[in-house]
């Protein structure tokens, strides 16, 4: 488990980066402050762009843009087939582009395979929405002795606000783009200050692909300054965001002061709950994918394993084996398997719950350790303990994982539940009652049975309980989550 050998700076030179400025209007504007912010690529840390840095009065004018793209402009009176039509035409833009897109991703958040088939297959999904999204004939009794026809339309909810994370930034833009699109909404995205260039190259192919002026527009900036008034201006309709609980819950608090809708898909501490009568040697490589892809910085990363303990010392010398195993290093070489974490902010997160473990007498199995003298590299960990440690209740969003043992199948559950989070889980078993069982009992917005890692289909909803967040994505819950029902009652 090493760093490749050498970075390759030959294929970073010949990375065709997208616009740098703000896409307001259709247009690429410089921010108003004419301020730009550096993007480091985390695996030199090297700047590779300088992106233009929007601020409160960017922000606003993005509103504006997307305010009269929805109330009269050339956006709000395209019928759904033509939304799908350009959302279609956008997709294979994607497609044409695929390579170009996959190493600005790659580049950008310095993990391989960050490629935008996802978000590709996301925007065609909703593309296909976008000419079917009906109401409905209601019936009522009458009123006044007359008949009454009443039928409820499903309107566009406005102005979608977007701020989306830096650890898969095309697909979580797309899972907040695509359905707002589809419904004829209008969008204002700010994408991460770690990560925007793939967002930035989307917007590019959204205006090759024609959409109108508004329909789309993208406001690179740092959270307090361009996120939070994103949150607060009063020509948004809805807000949208992917990123933390604590971040989460001020979103929340603040979109409520204007009413605003809000979806929030936030942090998470996910059980895999491994049952003795589960193929184990067959899964190993699954639980261990589980919490090391992406170097762990995915919210719905398995990073505690759960095990009934006569099959403990297996899981723990397996999944060990199974990291040991991994290839962490450059990007863009086709034998890593993660690369770096996002930056020093992060990397140094990550070693402070590396330390916690310790200073909680957590035992160290594998792993824990920078690799290399430059890039954020590190090794995937895993550590043995109990559920009350701190590395096993909060979110490290790193590749650490921690396997606590379980006697009964009650004691599954409690542990599995025992978490203020509520996003995913996996449960290993050869039973299928166990396995319908454990569904129904534990309390979390997905549960995967004998399946591993890998991203929702777009066909099934994406979001979580308790402090994991609040409404869904994806599915035809995203249509929903864009749009407003409102009922018309006539005399006849």
């Amino acid at each position: 488990m090493t760093v490749a050998p050498a970075i390759d700076t030959d294929i970073r030179s010949k990375i065709e980066l997208p616009p740098t400025d703000l896409l307001i209007g259709g247009t690429w504007e410089p921010a108003e402050s004419g301020e730009r912010f550096d993007v480091i690529d985390p695996t030199t840390e090297t700047v590779v762009a300088q992106v233009a840095r929007g601020r409160e009065t960017d922000v606003l004018r993005a509103v504006d843009a997307a305010r009269t793209a929805v109330d009269g402009g050339e956006w709000s009176r395209l019928s759904g087939i033509d939304r799908a039509k350009l959302m279609f035409k956008l997709a294979d833009l994607m497609e044409r582009d695929f390579r170009q897109m996959t190493l600005v991703e790659t580049l950008d958040i310095g993990q391989p395979g960050k490629n935008p088939a996802v978000a590709i297959a996301v925007l065609r999904y909703y593309a296909g929405w976008a000419d079917k999204i009906d109401g409905r004939l209601v019936s009522i009794p009458d009123q006044n002795g007359r008949p009454v026809h009443a039928y409820v339309r499903r309107e566009p909810v406005g102005v979608v606000g977007a701020i989306t994370p830096w650890n898969s930034p095309l697909m979580t833009g797309m899972w907040k783009i695509a359905p707002a699109l589809a419904a004829g909404c209008a969008v204002v995205i700010k994408p991460p200050e770690d990560a925007p260039l793939s967002t930035l190259y989307l917007g590019a192919l959204a205006l090759e692909a024609g959409f109108p002026a508004g329909a789309l527009n993208i406001v690179p900036g740092f959270g307090i300054e361009a996120g939070a008034p994103l949150v607060t201006a009063g020509g948004v309709d809805k807000i949208t965001f992917t990123g933390s609980t604590a971040v989460g819950r001020q979103i929340g608090a603040d979109a409520s002061r204007n009413l605003k809708e809000v979806t929030l898909e936030l942090g998470g501490k996910s059980p895999q709950v491994v049952f003795a009568d589960a193929e184990i040697e067959h899964l190993l490589p699954m639980m261990a994918r589980q919490f090391y892809l992406n170097s762990g910085q995915v919210c719905a990363a398995g990073t505690r394993l759960l095990v009934e303990r006569p099959v403990y010392d297996q899981v723990v010398e397996g999944v060990a084996r199974q990291l040991e195993s991994v290839r962490v290093g450059d990007p863009f070489d086709s034998a890593t398997q993660i690369g770096s974490l996002i930056s020093r902010k992060q990397f140094d997160r990550v070693n402070g719950y590396l330390a916690q473990g310790r200073r909680e007498s957590a035992q160290l199995v594998t792993g824990g350790e920078r690799l290399g003298d430059s890039g954020f590299f590190l090794q995937p960990t895993l550590f043995t303990g109990n559920n009350d440690m701190v590395i096993a209740r909060e979110e490290i969003f790193g590749p650490v994982g921690v396997v606590v043992p379980f006697d009964t199948y009650e004691d599954a559950i409690r542990l599995a539940n025992d978490t203020p989070y509520g996003l995913a889980s996996v449960v290993y078993t050869g039973d299928m009652r166990t396995a319908h069982r454990a569904a129904a009992d534990i309390k979390a917005g997905m549960v995967r049975v004998n399946g591993g890692a890998g991203v929702p289909a777009p066909q099934v909803p994406f979001g979580g309980m308790k402090a994991s967040g609040v409404g869904r994505e994806l599915s035809f819950s995203g249509i929903e989550a864009c749009t407003v029902e409102k009922t018309v009652s006539i005399e006849l």
